[in-house]
């Protein structure tokens, strides 16, 4: 019995080995210090800005899938890291933006007016 158990260890610790090689050389398998660095093309969001409201530090944008919240399209609120962003779009401006879950809220850390 316990040489049935001994392999069966051994082949899951060469299963968990080989998995864990299959990262590309060089590549960190950890995530990177800075969750505040600039967000890639594919990580923004396209929206169209509804309201905007500098006293709270909130704007309203109407989007299209938010993939890394895995939220569908919809208007909603949101926070922004910086209020000075809200400076850079009007109401009715088409933007692109980033948008991350901190501490509960949902908070605009990019906001791009789009082309």
């Amino acid at each position: 019995m316990n040489k049935i158990l001994l392999a069966a260890l051994l082949a899951c610790a060469g299963t968990v080995s080989a998995v864990a090689q299959t990262a590309e050389p060089g590549a960190s398998t950890q995530p990177s210090a800075g969750s505040t660095a600039t967000a890639t093309a594919a990580d923004m969001t396209e929206g169209e800005v509804r309201r905007i409201d500098k006293t709270a530090g909130k704007i309203s944008i109407k989007h299209g899938e938010i993939k890394n919240l895995d939220m569908p399209p919809m208007t909603m609120v949101f926070q922004v890291k910086d209020a000075a962003m809200l400076d850079t779009v009007n109401v009715g401006d088409k933007v692109r933006f980033h948008v991350e879950k901190q501490g509960g809220a949902l908070v605009v850390t990019e906001l791009h007016p789009g082309q």
